[in-house]
């Protein structure tokens, strides 16, 4: 099986049970950062929804949101969580939408379930579905990892690169460094990142 497949199987097992404990990830600050740099009508594309937590949050403060996720099963809870937002069964590296469609791309706790050789084109393909000035925000492990391990009762692969050879993508992509840090939430570091469209 190809790593990056493992993790439609395990996320659909665990759907329910992950569902469950998003919650634990309050990463209401962070949203309404995103918020404040955001048209007020604008249009946001959420990679990697899951169960639909920030798409929620989104539509809530009257955003139009198209969620993608590779798992089916977190797909279902997401519609009925956020009946008013769009989603979408996709492979985030092979998304097709038109040049210069969102405002916002948000992808919370996602990317790194890309094997991590995929991540420059990654950010470009953000780069080109974003409007001039548009908004990237995601979160990724601050050190270089590859590996599978079990997560909540399935297995799951991670794999990034370290937080210097991040920000280098995400600028060579076309964007500009707004915010970046490590923060902890939910009892977990992460290295999170605002990055603006040139």
């Amino acid at each position: 099986m190809e790593k990056d497949s493992i993790n439609k199987d395990g996320y659909n097992k665990i759907a329910s049970k992950y569902h469950e404990e998003r919650n634990i990830f309050n990463n209401t600050k962070e949203i309404d950062y995103f918020d404040e740099l955001l048209p007020k009508t604008g249009k946001i594309l959420d990679v990697g929804c899951g169960s639909g937590y920030g798409v929620r949050y989104l539509v809530e403060k009257g955003y139009s949101v198209i969620g993608v996720d590779i798992s089916e099963s977190m797909l279902k809870i997401a519609k009925e969580t956020v009946p008013k937002a769009e989603f979408i069964e996709a492979d985030m590296t092979k998304l097709t939408f038109p040049d210069n469609l969102f405002d916002g791309i948000v992808s919370l706790y996602a990317i790194f379930h890309v094997s991590r050789e995929k991540h420059e084109q990654l950010f470009r393909d953000f780069h080109r579905m974003l409007k001039a000035g548009g908004i990237l925000f995601f979160c990724i492990n601050y050190n270089e990892s590859e590996e599978s391990a079990d997560f909540l009762g399935a297995e799951i692969f991670w794999s990034s690169y370290g937080s210097e050879k991040t920000i280098q993508l995400v600028e060579q992509a076309g964007f500009e460094i707004i915010f970046e840090a490590l923060l902890e939430r939910g009892g977990e570091e992460h290295y999170w990142i605002f990055a603006k469209k040139h």
